[in-house]
């Protein structure tokens, strides 16, 4: 940190952000994001080998053929494990293809494989291997044409059966209010049928409700058949808007008249409140970078990895290496899912999977010295999604080295000898944040000095909310005047697949528990003493860990072969989380968030089983197209290529503190991978930022403790590169 103390210092030149190190990128690429190159490639070929019209997905209607996503198809681990490790040939090179097949007699949801790349040459229809069957078309993720329309038929047909209604008591103008879908889309399988909810179109418009929610069918392939099946006002269903307006007119209705805002969205505006004042701290890098980025490749002291962004499910990590060794093949986020509760249909009923809206896709521009560090390098991404033109994200990722300032470890010994021994707690951070609807992720994983690795992710946003009506204050704390801070559960789920000290590995659990002896040198006298508990789990069963059920302290994976002091070497798993109660299992969508049910679940790694869930599984949760706990059918673990589902969350009662918006701190969860009899001893000791010096030292010369030279080291100001930001171009609204 860095600290000017009211005078400019004279400014200093910062290093090259890509500094060059030795060792291999081309291994990496076989994780690789597709190019946008490689992305027109794969449309192309799709529109000239389909035989079928492909219509721009961005203004398709239900009835159209059109191109939902293309992603890049990871290769199967045996064949990556080959090439990395065995000096086996490169895996061809492929891309995963969504498209929706609306205008043909069975229309459905088909996934292509597509490759080889540069050179395409074929296409195979992977769907039913990869689903045991097709994938019906009332299950794809709505396309943003499609809430374009949904919002077109709202403003068009529905609100114009009530211009009475909507004047007096709204002052409607069909620019005065913003629409929220809610998810699932109906209430069994095959529905598709959403409660539309009513706002002020205002800045923070989440918290501004008005009261009216519709619900719209839009089943129907033909948009001219779309209509209002139920209406809902200040506590009273009607059965539309037609029947909403009689009751008006007629003098029948509660109303609520809601104080209109202005534009800025009063108490819900992200403005300041206050001045700008004295700069806050910077962080900075007086020698610069100590990581390296060569495509998505980072090399960061003893580590190695290859970074990538899913479309759907965002970060994701592989072949994760540390002193050169691999410990995990692959780290990733699965889902972010949010139940809530309410008085109010919308709130109610919404379940939202954010992985089916994409949480890669969304992944926001980050603002330097906000979002990440100034100095920070910050990498464009790239993805193709309900277009036919790939899209560019500018600065959407992050990577830096964090000073956490505090020590990793330290000792001041005054007893015997005098001495300091220490290490500062400086890490790797890769960050990208997701903003989906209202709701922002801030999704880190962050790589420390002693070998362990964490995965964490922050939520902040706008709180989601329903008008304040009848015994609303069962589901929230009121915090405004109308709106009601609507009690949801947030829960994330990860995948970790670890290796350590190669494929095969147990799943063994360690605890305590009190042993009562009698003291050996008094037999007359009890003690109580903690001892060890160890265990070896053998099946998938006794490795599923419900969501609120007692879990071992330190659960590892165990490696075959052992440490110098003839330990299992192994990588522990340690979840923090504050996570509210599961949907009941009786619940008919249950299934499709089966994975939230547990903690903590070991399992096979098997490629048939790539994903905890589906981007299908949002619109018909009824008949899950992936079901997780299918996973879990008691197969032996032990000496197998094993992979760790983890789910963290959170319950979240917004409070008066949530306006306008939800802070990061206490919204903060995750997981840490710690090495646990992995090394003879902490390899951090190895660690170049090591600080030690004796009584009979000179502690304050450079050559005993680098730290004493700081004053002279960081007596400029970096020279920062000018402030750039263009995370308003091309923005489509849904």
């Amino acid at each position: 940190m860095l600290l000017s103390r009211g005078r400019r210092s004279p400014s200093c030149e910062s290093q090259p952000r890509i500094v060059e190190k030795t060792g291999s990128t081309s291994q990496s690429l076989v994780f690789a994001d597709l190019t946008p190159e490689e992305m027109v490639q794969v449309v192309r070929y799709l529109q000239g080998n389909l035989g079928v019209q492909l219509v721009d997905a961005s203004r398709a209607k239900p009835s159209d053929n059109c191109i939902a996503s293309v992603d890049l198809q990871i290769p199967a681990k045996a064949e990556v494990l080959r090439f990395l490790d065995g000096g086996g040939a490169r895996p061809p090179r492929e891309a995963l293809a969504v498209l929706y097949f609306g205008n043909q007699p069975d229309p459905n949801i088909t996934e292509y494989v597509v490759g080889p790349l540069p050179m395409l040459a074929y296409h195979r229809d992977v769907t039913v291997q990869k689903y045991r069957g097709k994938v019906p078309y009332h299950r794809r993720p709505m396309l943003g044409s499609e809430y374009e329309q949904v919002e077109a038929f709202l403003e068009n047909v529905a609100f114009a059966a009530a211009p009475t209604f909507l004047k007096e008591v709204f002052e409607y103008d069909s620019t005065n209010v913003a629409f929220q879908t809610t998810a699932p889309h109906g209430l069994r399988s095959g529905d598709r049928k959403s409660w539309f909810v009513v706002f002020q179109n205002v800045s923070g418009f989440f918290v501004h409700p008005v009261g009216l929610e519709v619900l719209v069918d839009h089943s129907s392939l033909d948009i001219s058949q779309w209509a209002v099946s139920r209406v809902f006002y200040n506590g009273q269903y009607y059965r539309d808007m037609v029947q909403l307006e009689s009751a008006y007119v007629q003098g029948r209705i509660s109303v609520q008249k809601v104080r209109k805002a202005p534009r800025d969205g009063d108490f819900s505006s992200m403005k300041p409140r206050a001045p700008s004042a004295v700069l806050f701290p910077l962080q900075y890098e007086p020698q610069g970078p100590r990581y390296s980025v060569r495509s998505n490749h980072v090399l960061f002291q003893a580590w190695s990895f290859a970074f990538g962004m899913s479309v759907n499910t965002g970060l994701r990590l592989f072949d994760v290496r540390h002193k050169g060794e691999r410990v995990a093949y692959e780290i990733s986020i699965q889902e972010a899912l949010s139940v809530y509760g309410s008085n109010c249909p919308g709130g109610m009923s919404t379940r939202y999977m954010d992985g089916s809206f994409g949480i890669g896709r969304y992944t926001s521009p980050l603002v330097q010295g906000v979002d990440c560090p100034y100095s920070a390098t910050y990498i464009d991404t790239h993805s193709l999604s309900e277009t036919l033109r790939p899209s560019k994200r500018k600065a959407s990722l992050c990577i830096f080295e964090q000073n956490l300032g505090s020590p990793l470890r330290r000792h001041y010994s005054n007893l015997q000898s005098l001495y300091y021994g220490g290490l500062v707690n400086s890490a790797l951070v890769v960050r990208s944040i997701a903003t989906v609807g209202n709701h922002n992720y801030v999704w880190d994983f962050i790589f420390y000095q002693n070998g362990a690795i964490e995965g964490k992710v922050q939520a902040t946003g706008y709180a989601s909310s329903s008008f304040l009506h009848g015994d609303g204050l069962r589901y929230g704390n009121r915090v405004w005047e109308h709106t009601l801070g609507t009690i949801r559960t947030h829960s994330i789920n990860y995948k970790v697949d670890l290796d350590v000290g190669g494929v095969k590995n147990s799943l063994v659990a360690h605890d305590m528990a009190f042993e009562m002896v009698r003291a050996p040198w008094s037999p007359e006298q009890q003690i109580e003493r903690p001892r060890l508990t160890k265990k070896v789990l053998d099946t998938e069963d006794q490795a599923a860990f419900r969501l609120q059920s007692k879990t071992p302290r330190y659960i590892y994976f165990a490696a075959t072969s052992k440490n110098k002091w003839g330990h299992q070497r192994g990588y522990r798993i340690q979840i923090t989380s504050f996570a509210g109660d599961h949907v009941p299992e009786a619940s008919s969508m249950e299934r499709a968030i089966s994975w939230a049910r547990y903690q903590l679940a070991v399992t096979r790694r098997k490629e048939e089983e790539p994903t905890s869930t589906s981007i299908y599984n949002q619109n018909d949760p009824w008949t899950p197209t992936v079901a997780f706990a299918d996973f879990i059918n008691n197969e032996t673990i032990t000496n197998e290529d094993l992979v760790a589902w983890i789910t963290t969350g959170f319950l979240h009662i917004p409070h008066s503190e949530d306006i306008p918006n939800t802070v990061t701190v206490g919204n903060s969860v995750g997981f840490l991978l710690r090495p646990y009899n992995y090394y003879d001893l902490d390899p951090s000791i190895y660690s170049h930022d090591g600080v030690f010096f004796t009584s009979e030292q000179d502690f304050t010369a450079c050559e005993i403790n680098p730290i004493a030279c700081l004053p002279k080291t960081a007596s400029c100001l970096p020279n920062f590169p000018p402030f750039t930001f263009d995370g308003f171009q091309n923005i489509s609204r849904l």
